[in-house]
């Protein structure tokens, strides 16, 4: 769950590139020992999203321009075989879903634009996961979270409207099975979230570390306390 909270304050943009994640900070913030907190930090290294630097020091990684160009690629590429994976094939309830998470888009729009970014992102998670693929859903989570971060690095603001609108002719065009216009607006649809990407320096920000997860650690607190269904 720690993990979780600090991916999602990364795609959130609460954390920005080039911040840094001191163990023993992260610990006390929610509540666990440095060993579990180094942990979350080698797995979100694996991810890309962290780098792990000498001395235990960790960052939230800051890629390059190429990189980031070449995660959007390997991205597209994935993603065409998702909706490949679903024309034709979603069922009603799955149908449902996805109108249901773009109606969350939609009312997201007038909020914060890290809460739209992370919807966004978690759109098209939910596609990967309805394809029933462990290993394409794994590479899809992992590269959306990295574009997640490319955006915070070099992204232009957030056009919530343009995405919600294209994710919806999306879950038309695979609700009726049309493979080859499901895969052209997957494939524009993310080219033009690349094309967003514009080295933009990163806001100045005297902030704390404890104060920018201190909503993530309540609400992974929160999680911990709820009864567990038997």
């Amino acid at each position: 769950m720690i993990c979780r909270a600090i991916r999602r304050a990364i795609v959130e943009q609460a954390l920005r590139p080039g911040d840094r994640l001191p163990e023993d900070a992260l610990g006390e913030r929610f509540g666990v020992s440095r060993t579990i907190a180094r942990h979350a930090l080698g797995q979100l290294g694996a991810e890309g999203l962290v780098d792990l630097r000498r001395n235990r020091i960790a960052v939230v990684a800051t890629p390059s321009m190429e990189e980031a160009r070449d995660t959007f690629d390997i991205r597209i590429e994935l993603e065409g075989l998702v909706v490949k994976a679903l024309a034709g094939r979603l069922e009603k309830k799955q149908i449902a879903r996805l109108r249901e998470h773009v109606e969350a888009e939609q009312a997201a729009r007038q909020g914060s634009e890290a809460t739209s970014i992370r919807l966004a992102t978690e759109f098209h998670v939910l596609l990967a996961e309805m394809t029933g693929k462990p290993i394409l859903t794994r590479y899809v989570n992992e590269v959306s979270y990295r574009c997640g971060l490319t955006l915070s690095a070099f992204g232009r603001p957030h056009s919530s409207e343009c995405a919600v609108n294209e994710h919806s002719v999306l879950i038309d065009a695979l609700a009726e099975g049309d493979v080859q216009e499901a895969m052209r607006l997957m494939r524009e649809h993310l080219e033009q979230v690349a094309d967003r990407a514009l080295l933009v320096a990163p806001d100045a920000r005297n902030r704390e570390l404890m104060d920018i997860l201190a909503p993530y650690a309540e609400e992974v607190a929160s999680r911990s306390k709820r009864p567990r269904k038997a």
